[in-house]
């Protein structure tokens, strides 16, 4: 058992922001005796499938996850700064339920609650939790927010509502220090809501790249992202070098004190289990309106298409007539019936 697991943590798909190489990523996990790994990039699914396979092959445990991004209100609010970005959140995927969850959701967030960001909210939450594990994030999570805002009831309220949502046994309060003045000033608090509201803790690095030496290639990213210059100084956010892929020992002498909070790191990446099954193929499923069967429809359309070519002039029947032609589309439609793929059509 490794006794500390990395939950948070940035590839080069969190764009302009992580630079944690997919490839390296596993590796690190292995060089620090670690039997498991996560990814949660910035709203996006983009690198799962690769981390996944790089994982596999050094023998390291792929948790696929997200940072979603939590609209303020609904995710179709969309007026200016009050609704832009959102709450971070990290979901981590137990299972197909929750892995299918989770697609479900960041699709979403792009085609119903994209402004600024792909935004969630908590209607999508609730639909959605299923097979998921949640954890509170980092400084930008609505926890911390409140908390930074001096607003304790909100957070006890926003602690509650995640609750809730995902269950007693998968949902966590998120701890991190790297440094920060913000940071020290949430941590009492959060330890606070932990014991107020029984709500395990757990202990994370959101790890944003590998060797500590490569915080200035990220901090320049976060410069080009934001329009900003790194000789003006280090990005909001990033004012430290302490978001690199840290040891087991680092992470105990940091949390150890505040109970299970990086023990709690093996039980989620147990309770973690979901493998992608690349020998199998998924085509989407389609039900037609009317009621007819797939074939059906299917085959409406092509006559529907031929008469329209027909009218058109662009089809000259020989001496078969339209027959010729419909008995060809008859002998298409058996052989794409018979390979499964009349839906995908």
């Amino acid at each position: 058992m490794s006794g500390f697991v990395h939950l948070h943590l940035h590839s080069e798909y969190s764009l302009l922001d992580g630079a944690c190489r997919i490839a390296d990523i596993p590796k690190a996990a292995r060089e620090a005796g670690h039997n498991a790994v996560a990814i949660t990039d910035h709203g996006v699914m983009y690198g799962a499938v690769g981390f996944y396979s790089a994982c596999k092959e050094e023998g390291i445990k792929p948790i696929i996850g997200c940072e979603v991004y939590v609209a303020a209100r609904s995710r179709f609010d969309k007026a200016g700064k009050k609704d832009a970005s959102g709450y971070h959140l990290v979901l981590l995927v137990k299972n197909e339920i929750g892995y299918r969850n989770l697609i479900a959701m960041v699709s979403r967030s792009f085609t119903e609650g994209f402004y600024s960001k792909p935004r969630v909210d908590f209607e999508l939450l609730r639909r959605y939790s299923d097979g998921l594990i949640a954890l509170s994030a980092c400084l930008a999570g609505g926890i911390p927010q409140a908390i930074l805002a001096g607003d304790m009831k909100a957070a006890q309220e926003y602690a509650k509502e995640l609750r809730s949502i995902f269950g007693k046994d998968n949902f966590y309060l998120e701890l991190q220090d790297h440094g920060m003045q913000e940071q020290k000033a949430v941590l009492p608090a959060l330890l606070s809501l932990s014991k107020q509201l029984d709500i395990p803790l757990v202990a994370t690095n959101d790890v944003h790249y590998i060797k500590k030496s490569a915080a200035y290639t990220q901090g320049v990213l976060m410069c080009i992202q934001t329009a900003n210059v790194i000789t003006d100084g280090r990005p909001i956010g990033f004012e430290t070098d302490e978001f690199y892929y840290k040891s087991t020992r680092e992470m105990q002498e940091l949390f150890g004190a505040y109970d299970g909070a990086v023990e709690n790191t093996q039980k989620i990446a147990d309770m973690c289990n979901y493998d992608f099954q690349f020998d199998k193929l998924y085509l989407p499923t389609y039900t037609p309106d009317n009621g007819q069967t797939p074939h059906d429809c299917l085959y409406s359309y092509i006559r529907a298409g031929f008469r329209e070519k027909i009218d058109a002039g662009h089809i000259i029947l020989g001496a078969g007539g339209e027959g010729e032609y419909l008995s060809r589309a008859e002998y298409e439609l058996s052989v794409i019936d018979k390979m499964g793929y009349t839906e995908y059509y």
